[in-house]
C-alpha cells in the first residue's frame, strides 16, 4: 500500500461520492477484505481502503479505490466503515487506538471479522462508550461469492442502523439477514454454522483416509459421499425440532444402533493405524447416552448430554 493517496486520484477526504452518492471505508485487505472492496467499487460506491501491511491495495486503486495513509484518515473519509480482519485481537489493535476511535465517533462501524459472541459483545460495549454506531456481522460464504447472488451476510445490532446502511451493504450482493438487536447473535450463528462445517470436513477427510487404506480412491468415494451429504438437510430440520420439543425420537435409528456403527469405524481405522479421535469422541457421547438410559432415543439426545460436562 502506498503511504499517501495516489496522485492520480483525489484524497479520501476530498473525493466526491460514488454515482449514487454513497461512500464506504474498508479496513483490512486480506483476500476477503479485497473482495469486499472490489464489490463496493463494482457497484459504484466511493471506496477508501487501508491495510496494516502495505502493498495490498494496488489493484483496488487501479480500479478506482482511494487509499488512506492511516486508519484514522480512512475512517474519517466515509460515514460507514467495514472492517474485516482475522479476529478481534486484530480489530482491537486498529480500532481502539485513540485517534481511530475518535475519528469513528458519530460514524457507523460494521465488523465482519470473525470471533466469539463474547468478543462481539465486548466490542459493542466499547463502541457504545465511544459514541460509535456499531453492527456486528459475519460472512458465511467464501471470497468468490462476494459481489454475487451467492454471498451470505449476517448482522446483529440496532435495527435502524442496519436499515440506514442496508443500501450500501447490499452492494456486496447475496442475502443480508439482520438477526436481532442483541449484538452477539451474528457471532453465535457464525460459530454454530462453522462448527457444522469443520466437524463435517473433519469427518470427510477421515473417511478419505480410511477408504484409501482399504483400497478405495478418493475420487471413487466422492460420488457416494455426495449422496450422504444429500440426506443431511432434512435431518438438520428434524433434529432441530426434536431438540426444541424435547422429543428426541429414536424411531428407525436409536443411539444403540449408531453406537454399533461408530465402533466399527474406530476398529477399522485403528487397524490401519489411522487416528480415530474424532469418532472416539462421538462414540463416547453415544455410550454416555446409553448409560443414562437413552439408548432408544435418537442421537439428538446428545445435545442435552453435552451441557452436563
Amino acid at each position: 500500500m502506498s503511504s499517501s493517496p495516489s496522485p492520480a486520484s483525489p484524497s479520501p477526504a476530498s473525493a466526491s461520492s460514488g454515482r449514487d452518492g454513497t461512500a464506504v471505508t474498508v479496513l483490512g485487505l486480506g483476500p476477503m477484505g479485497r473482495a469486499l472492496a472490489g464489490a463496493f467499487l463494482d457497484a459504484g460506491v466511493r471506496t477508501t481502503v487501508w491495510n496494516r501491511t502495505p502493498g495490498r491495495d494496488g489493484e483496488l486503486v487501479a480500479r478506482g479505490a482511494l487509499t488512506a495513509p492511516s486508519a484514522e484518515e480512512a475512517v474519517a473519509a466515509s460515514p460507514l466503515t467495514v472492517v474485516c480482519l482475522v479476529n478481534y485481537d486484530a480489530t482491537d489493535s486498529v480500532l481502539r487506538a485513540a485517534a481511530v476511535a475518535g475519528a469513528l465517533k458519530g460514524r457507523a462501524l460494521v465488523n465482519l471479522s470473525a470471533d466469539t459472541p463474547a468478543r462481539a459483545r465486548d466490542t459493542g460495549r466499547w463502541a457504545e462508550e465511544h459514541g460509535i454506531d456499531y453492527l456486528d456481522g459475519a460472512i458465511m460464504t467464501p471470497t468468490p461469492t462476494i459481489g454475487t447472488s451467492s454471498g451470505v451476510f449476517l448482522y446483529s445490532g440496532p435495527v435502524p442502523l442496519h436499515t440506514a446502511h442496508a443500501p450500501v451493504l447490499g452492494a456486496l450482493g447475496g442475502s443480508h439477514t439482520h438477526l436481532g438487536e442483541e449484538i452477539g447473535r451474528a457471532a453465535a450463528y457464525d460459530i454454530a454454522l462453522l462448527d457444522i462445517f469443520w466437524t463435517s470436513m473433519t469427518g470427510y477427510v477421515h473417511a478419505l483416509a480410511l477408504a484409501r487404506a482399504e483400497g478405495v480412491s478418493p475420487t471413487e468415494l466422492a460420488p457416494f459421499a455426495e449422496g450422504i451429504g444429500a440426506i443431511l438437510p432434512p435431518l438438520f430440520r428434524e433434529w432441530a425440532e426434536d431438540v426444541e420439543s424435547g422429543g428426541f425420537s429414536g424411531e428407525g435409528n436409536p443411539v444403540t444402533s449408531g453406537l454399533s456403527t461408530m465402533e466399527h469405524i474406530v476398529r477399522a481405522s485403528e487397524a490401519h493405524g489411522i487416528e480415530a479421535g474424532a469418532m472416539r469422541a462421538a462414540e463416547s457421547l453415544a455410550r454416555r447416552a446409553v448409560a443414562l438410559g437413552h439408548g432408544t432415543d435418537g442421537f439428538s439426545r446428545v445435545v442435552e448430554i453435552l451441557g452436563r460436562g
